[in-house]
């Protein structure tokens, strides 16, 4: 009887091609921030009085503070992206040195998930060492890869992007009350879906997880507004 093989997995070096794609929480996360940000603009205007030089600098306020949150957000996820290439090269190079195999052991295992790490057994961890000694020599210093910028600049799109949905009724719909109120479904429904995909990757409840989302997205935009955001 032919025995399976035993499949093989290549892992790319986090200096050679660094994961540097947004996982589904970060691509959900930051539509819901720029969500948020946009409705604190939507939300102080008063529809009562405004016309439509209000609404036009509503317009311009909401795109001006996605793009400049976009910006910071964007430049942060590659700042947390090379501290955690250097903290990871530096574990490794500490690691490659290490003469203490019990204190070599205890590094790797403190940057494996925990519940990874509580099923090793001190034989797997040697192996695990055996095999980083093997390695390349790594780089001194954190690389930032084409990839990271790629990644970096959709992070500034889904922030940025995330104002349309909201401020499209306002350009297509000159009575501002009823712009407000088709702004307002949409954002609702935004946030709701929100919830859900976030409550469907944790693999809890998407319903309630939607609906929980949506009302702390109320919450937050009014809270916002209130402190004068």
């Amino acid at each position: 009887m032919n025995s399976a093989a035993t499949p093989t997995y290549r892992v790319a070096l986090p200096w050679v091609r660094p994961a540097s794609t947004l996982s589904p929480i970060d691509h959900v996360s930051e539509v819901l921030f720029g969500l948020i940000m946009a409705l604190t603009f939507t939300g102080s205007l008063s529809v009562a009085t405004a016309d439509r030089a209000e609404v036009r600098s509503m317009l311009i306020g909401a795109l001006g503070c996605n793009i400049a949150w976009g910006l910071v957000d964007a430049t942060m996820h590659v700042l947390a992206t090379l501290a955690e290439r250097g903290r990871n090269l530096t574990t490794l190079k500490e690691v490659r040195s290490q003469a203490d195999l019990a204190r070599a052991h205890q590094l790797i295992l403190e940057a494996l998930p925990p519940v990874v790490a509580s099923t090793m057994e001190p034989t797997e961890v040697e192996a695990i060492r055996s095999r980083l000694v093997r390695l390349p020599e790594p780089p001194n210093k954190p690389p930032l890869t084409l990839g990271d910028i790629r990644t970096a600049v959709g992070v500034f799109l889904l922030v940025f992007l995330a104002t349309f949905p909201v401020a499209l009724p306002f350009v297509f719909i000159h009575e501002a009350h009823r712009a407000l109120r088709f702004s307002n479904g949409v954002a609702l429904v935004m946030l709701f879906l929100g919830g859900y995909l976030l409550g469907r990757h944790g693999g809890g409840r998407p319903w309630l997880s939607g609906l929980v989302m949506l009302a702390i997205g109320v919450v937050l935009v009014w809270a916002t507004i209130a402190l004068g955001g």
